[in-house]
């Protein structure tokens, strides 16, 4: 695996996010997405593009003249009109994306690689003399000819755009294809290389990942993952994958207010936080099982690949259940004051398993009981 640390991650929660089907956020709510987002240490955000309505095109110049750390990018069509309003309204980047795969060409626009190449020349001139950043995207990479991909990177790195755009606007894509296909512009091209993935068939972490680790630079995300269909890769997964290869690739971000953004987001778009969202799901740090509970009693790291406390979160031990060991019941003792020796912590687990078999128990009757073995 090829470490790196030259990454940036690029926030389009305002963008994709806003793609999600429940998603309508106002005006006081993108600024407050934007500015948490900026906090925590994001390096860019991608907003709609102002093309998309007039309250669009207001926000976006309310965010980017905000002074934020984070620089403030739009999403457009390579088109010359799209290009003027996000200059007009602020942005310091823009994100252009021509659809070039067989399938979106023939639905989409019906244009040739010349005629995409030609109007994209129009487009980044425009750009580079407004001293705005370009990215310029592929839509639907992954189902375009690499030739043909090769020939569009090329031509577009050498009319001066910043950076290049991998999209797996399907999903398709699986981590091993993500890896070659990155690798392959990597080896022709030096300019940076963004990578978008979505998340049909459950690979958008995974695959951003191995965007990363074949020399991707950017790597787009969402709040929860959310965005068009089943949304992106999400903020919080991308964090801990990272986190979990090296603490310091992430140790530049306020990982406590992570769960609070994930929430925050979550409460806006009317859904609850998934149970296996990484970091922020209730479930992310709780632990059941009698041999998971002694071990990670004993060495957190036994069954913890990510620190709670980095996150500002804390890990939970259940004992009001038939699967509770001797060892979590023993702790929970110490924690409630009581000094339970192994054989009366042993017996106290033999009576809530025989409990637990037949009826739920709640942690105020577990806590009762270990009281009736105190010492």
């Amino acid at each position: 695996m090829s470490l790196h640390n030259r990454f940036a991650l690029i926030d389009s929660t305002l963008r994709e996010g806003e793609q999600f089907a429940t998603a309508h956020f106002s005006s006081a709510q993108r600024i407050a997405i934007a500015e948490a987002l900026d906090a925590f240490g994001i390096e860019y955000l991608e907003l709609t593009s102002p093309a998309a309505s007039p309250q669009s095109a207001r926000d976006l110049e309310t965010i980017a003249r905000r002074g934020l750390r984070a620089r403030v990018l739009t999403h457009t069509r390579c088109h010359l009109d799209d290009a003027r309003l996000a200059v007009e309204h602020g942005a310091q980047g823009v994100n252009l994306l021509f659809a070039t795969s067989d399938q979106l060409r023939h639905a989409s626009h019906g244009l040739d690689l010349d005629t995409i190449l030609e109007r994209a020349e129009i487009v980044i001139a425009y750009l580079r003399r407004h001293g705005v950043a370009v990215r310029f995207s592929c839509e639907d990479t992954f189902r375009t000819d690499p030739s043909q991909m090769l020939r569009i990177y090329r031509a577009v790195e050498g009319m001066g755009v910043q950076r290049v755009g991998l999209a797996d606007t399907v999903g398709i894509a699986s981590p091993r294809e993500v890896q070659a296909r990155v690798a392959l512009v990597r080896a022709a091209l030096h300019c940076e290389i963004e990578f978008h993935g979505h998340n049909d068939t459950g690979c958008a972490v995974a695959n951003a990942f191995c965007a990363w680790e074949a020399g991707a630079t950017h790597i787009d995300v969402t709040v929860l993952g959310i965005g068009e269909r089943n949304g992106i890769s999400s903020l919080g997964g991308m964090i801990a994958r990272l986190s979990a290869v090296d603490p310091a690739l992430t140790a530049h971000y306020d990982l406590a207010a992570l769960p609070a953004i994930d929430h925050m987001v979550a409460a806006m778009v009317d859904i609850a936080i998934p149970f296996d969202a990484p970091i922020s799901s209730p479930f992310a740090f709780h632990h059941k099982a009698g041999m998971h509970t002694k071990a990670v009693l004993a060495d957190p790291r036994s069954y913890e690949v990510l620190d709670p406390a980095r996150f500002g979160r804390m890990r939970s031990v259940a004992v009001a259940h038939r699967l509770v060991g001797w060892h979590a019941l023993a702790e929970r003792a110490r924690e409630l004051g009581i000094v339970l020796s192994e054989p009366a912590a042993r017996n106290a687990a033999a009576q809530i398993k025989a409990l637990a078999d037949h009826h739920d128990l709640n942690s105020t009757a577990v806590d009762e009981i270990l009281y009736t073995y105190a010492e």
